[in-house]
Formats: structure tokens, sequence, C-alpha cells
């Protein structure tokens, strides 16, 4: 799927305020590797069915023993491991012996102790590793997940290895033992450790999806091949919200446009947001803040959400939000499948030239029978003529006024909306008495 970094801010995947970002919002890694393939696995949306699928199978595996999964590995445990590889010591004896294991216990005291220290978190990583491939065993795995364990019981053979997982705590271990394994990871296991340490942090970022697709209750998407794009929902919300509220969606080839309207704050930005993110999640594998939901493979999405001037350049807002529109039209001239979001089109002009130019443009889009669009909008006089267009579907939500104050539903409701309470909300919130007070 083809998205761009302006996309990828306007829905919040990753923001500069991590708290605000969904990357945020569902990670539950362990360790800072894993966090980092977390992050990774986020940005790279996957481009085909079968990728998704099965990524959807690893994560629903981990769903299924996610109890069992072992406390042996802490971010603390990796970080020693990496630690031991980085820190300059004196050359650890290659056959340790009573003698030489002596004599550099008393002449390097301190290379010995980041010895132990270290043996002692590698033994708790591979034992950990270990039992985590037992949990995660199952002749029905997908092919992927087959493939990680069957190289981690490759390399959890050696005869070192084999000896440490059997190592029990109430046993300490010699010098002479410490020395031995210590010379072991250091000079013969380096870059297989490595390699185990990187394939623990990528299953710590599917736990983590797991862990999220669990406490926050989505369910896993069908993702379709198709010719046409689809996309359809029922209780879809907006991940990042703490009490959201829930919509049905479904747009198609005969039906592929949506013409949004309502007041300020209504929800318009938020459902348009929440269209695209259980997009995006979809396609990397993820479950979706959602009851179900089905869509085909889409080849992009785009959005045109939080447009800014450039004082530098001295381009105005209205200018990039024509080139914006004009960047999107010429991508999706390509007869791929791609979601288009347009929120609140044309704000940086007078409002007959935006009636004018955004008719012009919906108009023209809404022919492109291989794009879904979402389009939101003050505009609802534009409407009325819109009617004639059998695929532009019209939505709204409603607000009402009650001796001056506001009531939000955030329900989607089918029509058009014609709220005007921009001045009621000048007045509300006191704008209106200090003026007059002047």
């Amino acid at each position: 799927m083809i998205i761009d970094k302006i996309t990828i801010q306007d829905l919040s995947i990753f923001h500069n305020d991590e708290e605000q970002s969904v990357f945020h919002h569902l990670n539950f890694t362990q360790t800072s590797s894993g966090r980092e393939w977390l992050r990774y696995f986020l940005s790279t949306p996957l481009e085909t069915v079968e990728k998704i699928k099965e990524t959807q199978n690893i994560i629903k595996r981990i769903l299924s023993v996610h109890e069992q999964w072992p406390v042996k590995i802490s971010n603390g445990t990796v970080m020693v491991i990496e630690r031991f590889y980085e820190t300059a010591i004196d050359a650890l004896p290659s056959h340790p012996n009573a003698v030489n294991t002596f004599i550099y216990q008393i002449t390097n005291a301190s290379d010995y102790s980041i010895a132990k220290y270290s043996v002692t978190h590698f033994i708790d990583f591979v034992q950990g590793l270990n039992e985590l491939m037992y949990v995660l065993c199952d002749e029905n795995n997908p092919k992927l997940l087959k493939n990680i364990i069957g190289r981690v019981d490759q390399l959890l053979q050696r005869p070192d290895i084999v000896d440490m997982l059997a190592y029990k705590k109430s046993q300490p271990l010699s010098a002479i033992k410490i020395l031995q394994y210590a010379n072991f990871i250091r000079n013969h296991f380096k870059q297989q450790s490595l390699e185990l340490i990187e394939t623990y942090s990528k299953l710590d970022a599917y736990y983590s999806m797991a862990i999220a697709c669990k406490r926050y209750e989505y369910c896993f998407p069908e993702v379709m091949v198709s010719d046409e794009p689809k996309l359809s929902a029922t209780q879809l919300f907006h991940p990042l919200l703490q009490t959201p509220v829930a919509y049905d969606i479904d747009l198609r080839k005969e039906h592929n446009f949506l013409f949004l309207t309502g007041a300020n704050m209504a929800g318009k930005s938020t459902f348009i947001k929440a269209v695209g993110l259980s997009t995006y999640l979809a396609h990397i594998g993820m479950a979706v803040p959602a009851k179900q939901m089905q869509l085909s493979l889409f080849d992009g999405l785009l959005s045109n959400i939080n447009v800014v001037d450039n004082i530098v350049k001295g381009e105005s807002y209205f200018f990039n939000e024509v080139q914006r529109i004009k960047n999107t039209i010429e991508k999706i001239s390509d007869g791929k499948k791609w979601l288009i979001l347009i929120d609140e089109l044309f704000k940086g002009t007078n409002v007959q030239d935006a009636m004018k130019c955004s008719t012009t443009v919906i108009e023209g889009l809404r022919k492109m029978s291989n794009a879904l669009f979402i389009l939101s909008t003050h505009l609802y006089e534009i409407g009325d003529g819109l009617k004639q267009y059998s695929n532009i579907q019209f939505r709204y939500f409603e607000t009402t006024a009650t001796d001056d104050q506001l009531v939000f539903n955030y329900q989607l409701k089918e029509g058009i909306s014609n709220d005007r309470l921009g001045y009621l909300i000048l007045k509300k919130e006191g704008v209106v008495d200090i003026l007059n007070k002047l």
C-alpha cells in the first residue's frame, strides 16, 4: 500500500508527542528492540492478502498462548547481552582450567564480574527463548512462524547452549564454567546470539500487537482480493478516544463517494480518521477497532486533512490545498485501488470560491470508480446539486442547541446537515461578551 508522510501524520500513526500516536497506543513491547520492530511493522503495510493473513494468524497464535509468555526475558536481559559484545575486556581463557581461571579472577576482577553477570543473563535469555518456542510450537502454525521456530531450535542445539538450557539456579556455576560460557558466547556465538535477539524482538512486536487486540477488543478484518475497491464495517471507532462512538460504513463501486456534512466539533474529522486508521491497520495484518470489517486490498491511501501554508516558500494555505488535490488526482489516475480522505476541502478561500472549487473537484473525483472517497465539508449548499449522481452517499452528524447549549450525539445519519453553529460557539465561549465590553 502506498501511503505518504502527510497521511501518516494526518492519521497520527506516529506523532511528535508520542503519547498522542497510534504507535504508543499499541505498544506493549517488553524490550527496546521489540519496540523498534513494532515501529517497523506499523510503518510497513503489506502488499498481498497472503502476507496480511499470515501476520493475522501469527498474532492469533500468540493470542492463544499469551498467558504462557515467558517472563525470564526482560529488556535488561537483552541489553546486558548486547553490551557484553560492546564492552572491552581482556581476553578470556580459551580453555579455562583451575589455574588460568584463578589467575583471571585475580588479575581481571572487574572483567570477570562482567563475564559472570553477562553469562547469567544469557542463560536467562536462551532458557526463556526455549520456553517460548515450546509454547508457540504447533503443527498448524503459519509458515513464517514455523520457520522462526525451526531456526531458533537449530541455533539452540549447540552443545554449550544445550548445557545452559539444563542449568538450574539452585546449582551455582563454577568460575571455570562461567569463563567457558563467556568465551563461547563472546567468541563463538556472537552473530547467532544477535540473530536470536533479533528474532525475539520480532516476536515481542507481534506479542504487543496481540495484547493490543485483546486489551481493546479489536476484530480481525477480512481482506479480499478484488478488482474493485470495497470497504464495509460495523461499529467502527477511533482507537485513540477513551469513550468513542461507533459508526457503520459501506463503500463500493456503485456508491464510492461519501459526502459528509456537520457542524464544527460534530465528529467529521474523527470519523474520517477512524476509517483511515482501520484501513491502514488492516494492511499491516493487525486487528481493527470495529465489530466486523471487510475490505479489498488497497494499493494506496491518501489524506487531505491537516494542510498548512508555507511562509518560507510564500505558499498560501489555499495554494497548498490545490497542490495536494492535484497530486492526489495524478496519483490515483493509475487505475489502482485507492482510499482517499478529504477533510474540509478548500478552507483557504472565500465561500463562493470554495463552493465552485469543491463542486468541480467532487464532480471530477466521483467519476473515478477505482477509488473510494470520503469528503467532509461545511458547504452543505452544494449538496443538492450533487444528488443527481447515484454513486454519491450523503451522511451528516447532527448537532442540536438547547438554551444556547450545544449537544453533540456523534451519530452518523443519512442526509445533509445545514447546521450553522459558529456564532453560538463564539457566544458560548464568552467571546461576544468580551467584545461587547470593549
